[in-house]
């Protein structure tokens, strides 16, 4: 069912082997704080994904903050979790750039252990999908560091055609301006 609000609504996306939970305050537990902040030290995700979660305060607010994209419906988080006991495996979200122009864009990272699995494609994928199906997106970006490699398979396999160069366009965990590729899909394009 598409909107005319362009307004990502809560709702859980099954992968089979792992669950795209919407994220939010709870549950918030230990757990889940520890994941956060295990996650913001990992050096890829430091790298290329900046995370602001180095103690359980910083994580909950982290979490308050994507509860509050939710409830806006301006962003759509989904914590990635195993199917199986419920472990974090990472995050996928989408948010508008320009609600009004239908113009969102899409990122995500993993943790290690779920990394070399496909599961960064197919969650992409599933969520691409889902955000030009019921919130009416007209256009997805996907930009990545130009020597975030994984990232740029990841665009491929979704779909997500190539369309050039950011130069020095986002300041990354190194402290740097790096080049990004920028990728795109429109709601018309077929399904990869």
């Amino acid at each position: 069912m598409r909107t005319s609000l362009r307004t990502f609504v809560r709702t859980t996306l099954d992968l089979g082997d792992a669950v795209l939970h919407p994220w939010g305050r709870e549950p918030a537990g230990p757990d889940l704080l520890d994941d956060l902040v295990a996650a913001a030290a990992d050096p890829a995700i430091a790298l290329w994904n900046p995370l602001p979660t180095a103690d359980h305060q910083a994580a909950r607010t982290w979490l308050e903050a994507r509860e509050d994209g939710w409830d806006r419906g301006a962003g759509a988080a989904f914590a990635a979790l195993d199917a199986t006991d419920g472990a974090l495996l990472g995050t996928i979200g989408l948010r508008w750039v320009d609600r009004a122009d239908g113009l969102a864009s899409i990122g995500y990272w993993l943790l290690p252990d779920a990394r070399g699995r496909g599961l960064a494609a197919r969650a992409t994928r599933a969520v691409t999908t889902w955000g030009f199906y019921t919130a009416d997106a007209r256009r997805i970006e996907l930009a990545h560091a130009a020597g975030n490699d994984a990232s740029c398979r990841v665009a491929q396999r979704c779909g997500y055609l190539p369309e050039g160069v950011l130069r020095e366009s986002h300041l990354f965990g190194d402290g740097r301006h790096h080049d990004e590729h920028l990728h795109a899909r429109l709601a018309g394009d077929p399904e990869p």
